[in-house]
């Protein structure tokens, strides 16, 4: 059978990373009790440490930077579509002029 992969919203990881940071429990502890991998917990631990109440954020909703990337690929590959039509219908104009 094949696995699934679960999503834990942002209040969990934040609960789950203050029971090792803050109550000074141990993250095998935690991780058991709550039924995450003990190395997932580990890395929410680091990326909290790193990044404070930014972490977590995911969820989905992508950075604004990552919008406007995706929002510019769009429109260059539209451009480049458009290019690629027009320089096939000048070939195909020129050749038949002669």
């Amino acid at each position: 059978m094949g696995r699934f992969r679960r999503k834990h919203s942002h209040e969990f990881k934040l609960e789950a990373v203050k029971q090792v940071v803050e109550q000074g429990r141990s993250i095998s502890e935690v991780a058991d009790g709550l039924g995450v991998n003990r190395s997932l917990l580990a890395r929410w631990r680091d990326q909290f440490e790193a990044e404070g109440a930014q972490a977590f954020l995911g969820g989905g909703e992508p950075a604004a930077a990552d919008e406007e990337l995706r929002r510019l690929r769009r429109e260059l590959a539209t451009a480049q579509q458009e290019r690629d039509i027009l320089k096939k219908a000048l070939a195909y104009f020129a050749k038949n002029k002669n």
